[in-house]
Formats: C-alpha cells, sequence, structure tokens
C-alpha cells in the first residue's frame, strides 16, 4: 500500500427535492455531509478527501468541519438529472491538475448513507489494489426479505400478479434460496483508470467486486422519515458510529 494515492469524494449538491437541505442538516449533533468528512478522516488509506458541492452554504458548512472544498461544482454538473459518472470523472480531473500528480483510487462517499466504518471503507480498497482485474468494490447487505422468493409484479391483467423473478418458481421454502444481496451506497471505491472512463453506469460498464456489511447500516437518506429513524437509531443506541460519543444512558 505504500505510495498509494486514494482520493475520496463527498458529492453533496444543492438542491436536494425529497429533503431539502439535507447535506447541512444536523444527524446526531453533526451535519450531514461532516459524517462523510469524519469517515475519510478515520481511513488509513485517505491521501486526500474533496468535498464536491455547487452550492455556497454547503461549502461553508462543509469547511466548518474541516471539508476541503476546492472550487465550486459548474453548474451543468449539479442538475437532477446529471449522473455521478462526469461528476467524478470533474473531481478527479481538477484534484490532479491543481496538484500536478495522478491518483490511483477514487472513493465515493454520498453523504446520504453515513452510517459508515472506516475499517471496512479501508478493506475494500485493499480488496482491489490486490484483485488486477477488478475496477471497483462496492458496498453490499442482505436485507430482510428476499425478492426472489417474495418478489411479485403486475401482469397484463393489473388484478393479478406474476413473479418477478422466474428463478423463484417450484421453491416453496424461504430457507431454499440462495442468498440475496444488494447494493447499498455505504461505499464505492473504483480505480481511478477506471472513474476516468467511466461513461454512465459503474455496474454495466465495469467489474466489481464487494465488501459485506450489515443491513442495519444500510441506509440511504432521501426522505426525512428515513433521516429521522437514523437519527433515532444513533441516539438511542441501536447504532454506533467512532467519530461520535456514544449516547448517555440511564
Amino acid at each position: 500500500m505504500d505510495g498509494l494515492r486514494v482520493l475520496a469524494v463527498v458529492p453533496a449538491r444543492g438542491g436536494s427535492k425529497g429533503l431539502p437541505g439535507k447535506n447541512v442538516r444536523p444527524l446526531a449533533g453533526l451535519p450531514l455531509v461532516a459524517h462523510s468528512l469524519r469517515a475519510a478522516e478515520a481511513m488509513r488509506t485517505v491521501t486526500r478527501c474533496v468535498v464536491t458541492t455547487d452550492d455556497p452554504l454547503i461549502a461553508e458548512v462543509a469547511r466548518a468541519y474541516g471539508g476541503d472544498v476546492p472550487w465550486l461544482r459548474p453548474a451543468e454538473l449539479a442538475t437532477d438529472e446529471t449522473p455521478m459518472a462526469p461528476v467524478l470523472r470533474h473531481a478527479l480531473a481538477a484534484v490532479e491538475a491543481e496538484e500536478g500528480t495522478s491518483y490511483d483510487v477514487v472513493v465515493l462517499l454520498d453523504p446520504t448513507s453515513p452510517a459508515r466504518v472506516p475499517e471496512e471503507i479501508d478493506d475494500a480498497v485493499e480488496l482491489l489494489v490486490s484483485a488486477p482485474t477488478l475496477d471497483g468494490v462496492v458496498s453490499v447487505s442482505e436485507p430482510s426479505f428476499n425478492p426472489v422468493w417474495v418478489g411479485v409484479r403486475r401482469s397484463e391483467d393489473p388484478s393479478v400478479v406474476e413473479r418477478y423473478f422466474p428463478e423463484g418458481a417450484g421453491i416453496t421454502r424461504r430457507q431454499d434460496v440462495d442468498r440475496y444481496l444488494r447494493i447499498n451506497g455505504n461505499f464505492y471505491v473504483w480505480t481511478a483508470d477506471f472513474v476516468r472512463r467511466l461513461e454512465v453506469s459503474w455496474f454495466d460498464e465495469g467489474r466489481h467486486g464487494a465488501v459485506e456489511i450489515p443491513e442495519r447500516r444500510a441506509y440511504a437518506i432521501d426522505e426525512a422519515a428515513e433521516f429521522e429513524d437514523l437519527e433515532a437509531a444513533l441516539l438511542d443506541g441501536r447504532l454506533a458510529l467512532p467519530w461520535l460519543d456514544p449516547p448517555d444512558t440511564p
């Protein structure tokens, strides 16, 4: 790992529709964006962490919590329709141009998935570096239900449902279904070369490995109820983050 250059990118666009202002909204005493900064700070593999945002308020809050915000993201990379690929390419290219050097790995830490364990992200970096055939490593978890077993969709007759996954046909016991894992967004790790050539869909354009985390930490905050559920779990001790003090116990 000596000499490995790892860039962590925290994308924090303004203009959230589902939960306005969510990136600066306090979660257990810290703005949401600051939780991603704390995770990056605690990682042993990260060389530099930058916040990419189009919003001056988010930039101000991020800087107040130690964030590196070297520029504001161009408006054309901050629309509701903008995919993540060009945002990452822009951040990587801008940092490399500023420093006059190149990076080997890019880590994506989306503020909407703050329940992270830094050691797991470091494990993902190490897995990627040790496996030359991989373009990236993503976080996955096992949900509480298996959609192969219970997944359905409306048939041509909207009053009738049919199996969503044909491979579930004939299975009569939940225990007989293969384990199902989902990509949960807790973290993404890619080679910098892959990010440079990434166009739209990382899943379709590359070969990926995975680090499994518990489903109880696989939060993705898009609405107020999800934010409130996570905060309640942090405040009552059901969930812990290494950069937060444990809640007081009666």
